[in-house]
């Protein structure tokens, strides 16, 4: 769970974040996703203005309790999971990308359809940023994508122990690691790639010229 002191001035920045103009826009709901979103903004401020960027003591390690998927995605399920808020496309759990009108009542992709796809890494570039995020989360929940992300958890700084208390499997990881963070922004306003904003990788965008 959220820690409930997060909640308030997170919200406040929620609604002045450029980033949700389109959810405003088409009327869709503010989610506890979102609200996480915002929290790693602010948790992500702080961490950078204390220069807390990563573990000074290479033999320590957080002890994390990210669950990771084993890469049996044809098990049985139920209900699914999945990224809410794209307008046309969604990520499902299991890394299906559909497009809205295909999503099943149980929240899966509909695996039938001739346009879902699986662990598609469309619009990502090598260094694991891709322009468009439903993508990046599907990439990101490759299983070969393991390793990376255990990297990137064992090099955090200590402060991001709490910005990610509230992630608890291989999904949340990659919706919050896919959103746009402060290692995408240029300037305040300014994308260092506007093509490729959306990371699951640990190395940020490419930084274009101005």
């Amino acid at each position: 769970m959220i820690n409930s002191r997060f909640v308030h001035s997170s919200f406040i920045l929620l609604l002045e974040s450029q980033r949700f103009e389109s959810i405003k826009r088409v009327g869709l709901p503010i989610t506890s996703h979102d609200i996480l979103y915002l929290w790693i903004l602010q948790e992500e401020r702080t961490i950078r203005d204390r220069t807390l960027l990563e573990v000074r003591d290479s033999d320590h390690r957080i002890p994390w309790k990210v669950r990771f998927n084993l890469g049996n995605s044809s098990r049985q399920i139920i209900q699914c999971r999945n990224s809410i808020q794209g307008k046309t496309l969604l990520t499902d759990e299991l890394g299906y990308v559909c497009e809205r009108k295909d999503l099943l009542v149980n929240g899966c992709c509909n695996v039938n359809v001739p346009s879902t796809r699986q662990y598609i890494c469309k619009s990502c570039l090598a260094n694991g940023c891709c322009s468009i995020y439903e993508y990046c989360v599907s990439c990101c929940l490759q299983p070969d994508k393991q390793p990376l992300l255990e990297h990137f958890l064992n090099r955090a700084a200590e402060g991001f122990q709490n910005l990610f208390t509230a992630v608890e499997d291989h999904f949340e990881l990659c919706l919050a690691k896919c959103r746009t963070s402060s290692q995408s922004v240029q300037h305040e306003n300014t994308y260092r790639n506007p093509q490729a904003k959306y990371c699951y990788g640990e190395s940020p965008p490419e930084l274009l010229p101005v």
